[in-house]
């Protein structure tokens, strides 16, 4: 991949070459300075500098925060060892929800910057409140820095954002990640739009890359391929927020020539894990957090294995959240051929809630790709909702009433996908709505 030049953006008047950076840029790039080198490490490097810093998160947790002075009180003395840390009991949402304020650290570092408050939704709908400070907020900041120079973007170029909760807009830069360096303007246009506005929208900008949710951006792709139209000067597709299902690069190929860079991250996390720049998997960011994927026994999976992610974030002195079960889901990797030292997810495959409940009890990721009912009739688009071990909801978004045969290959053709003979309900409807928080779920398992 051919790296783009940068050109650094300097404060200093008459002063073009060498750049003199802003404080907050010289910040930013001393931790591209780091990175560049952390990220070659071998593991054992990296995880002996892990347990340092959590050393440090854990004994200010122990002091000034009243959820981990308790749950935590066994392990008072400190945390030596990874033995030590996989002993501790792992924290779900819902804890942290209930714990509210005691999750609060009572004595925030002054060094760390003012205290800032997020709130997720995620895809329940139940919101967390959480805190951080301005310090981990560069911090992510600083590892999409990182993407784009893992992926060579050319910052010179034109940006089109389609996210959730904004306005339409321009601004004349990418934004703070980018700051330390000259770079084009961006767009942005609100997810609320009719999907052939988007489509509209996004031939007009025209830009060298765009960003939206994973399942916005795949239905995009497929509209604009219906519709003949798409942006001819687009280098790369970038997706966050949600889980990539498997078709979405090839729809994205087929409609635009490009790849997808996905990127996984959360509003109390930051970015968990981004995509490889040689592959199509993913590095977990192990300069900002401690990263788990553990079996439904409390296990470390090996590569290959699926289980939960839970996380220690490793520069939150605000609200730290120490072996936090994030409710995501995650398929371990076997080590990089690029050399980087990063632990590797294969990929994120969603949250419990989106695993299918067989009759039986058990559990497994359901899959009902676009090949598998695009030809059998003119559906948009679809989401699976599991009323009870036994029945489906199959709710559609299609510009006409399906004919009774159409019916009865769709509904035939979900049943052998999922492997299980469900009665079935088909309910048409102008669009599927899409949840506050902007996160699209294909299916959704509200069973016992």
């Amino acid at each position: 991949m051919s790296v783009s030049p940068l050109v650094p953006r300097s404060v200093c008047a008459g002063v073009a070459w060498p750049a003199l950076p802003d404080d907050r840029s010289a910040q930013m790039l001393a931790l591209q300075y780091q990175f560049e080198q952390s990220q070659w490490w071998p593991v054992e490097r990296l995880q002996d500098l892990q347990l340092q810093q959590f050393a440090q998160v854990f004994r200010h947790a122990m002091t000034t925060v009243p959820y981990y002075r308790e749950r935590f009180a066994p392990w008072a003395a400190g945390i030596p060892s990874w033995e030590h840390y996989r002993a501790l009991p792992v924290s779900t949402r819902r804890d942290v929800q209930q714990a509210g304020t005691d999750m609060h650290s009572a004595v925030v570092p002054p060094s760390h910057g003012a205290v800032i408050t997020t709130q997720s939704l995620g895809s329940t709908g139940s919101p967390l409140v959480t805190r951080g400070t301005a310090w981990p907020q560069l911090l992510w900041h600083a590892l999409l820095l990182r993407d784009h120079l893992w992926h060579g973007r050319n910052l010179g170029g034109r940006l089109a954002a389609i996210r959730s909760k904004t306005a339409d807009g321009r601004i004349p830069d990418w934004g703070l990640a980018t700051a330390a360096f000259q770079t084009g303007p961006s767009a942005v246009r609100s997810l609320s739009a009719d999907l052939d506005e988007q489509v509209r929208w996004l031939v007009d900008e025209d830009p060298d890359y765009v960003l939206s949710f994973a399942t916005n951006l795949r239905a995009l792709a497929a509209r604009s391929l219906e519709l003949g139209l798409r942006p001819l000067r687009l280098k790369q597709a970038r997706t966050y927020g949600e889980t990539l299902q498997p078709d979405a690069r090839d729809v994205v190929r087929a409609a635009w020539g490009v790849e997808i860079a996905d990127s996984y991250s959360s509003e109390e996390l930051g970015y968990i894990a981004l995509q490889c720049p040689g592959h199509e998997h993913y590095h977990v960011q192990s300069e900002s957090l401690i990263v788990e994927v553990l079996d439904d026994n409390g296990v470390p999976c090996a590569p290959g294995g699926t289980g939960q992610v839970v996380v220690s974030t490793l520069h939150n002195f605000a609200m730290p959240l120490l072996r936090y079960a994030s409710g995501d889901y995650a398929e371990v990797g076997e080590p990089c051929a690029c050399g980087r030292g990063l632990p590797v997810f294969a990929r994120v495959v969603g949250r419990q809630r989106n695993m299918l409940l067989r009759p039986d009890g058990t559990r497994y990721w359901p899959s009902f790709p676009s090949e598998v009912w695009a030809d059998l009739a003119p559906v948009e688009q679809f989401q699976v909702i599991q009323r009870d071990r036994r029945s489906l909801e199959l709710c559609i978004a299609a510009p006409r009433d399906l004919t009774p045969v159409e019916n009865a290959a769709l509904c035939a053709a979900l049943r052998n996908a999922l492997g299980y003979d469900y009665r079935i309900s088909l309910v048409r409807l102008p669009q599927i709505p899409r949840p506050a928080g902007g996160k699209y779920e294909d299916f959704i398992c509200a069973a016992e």
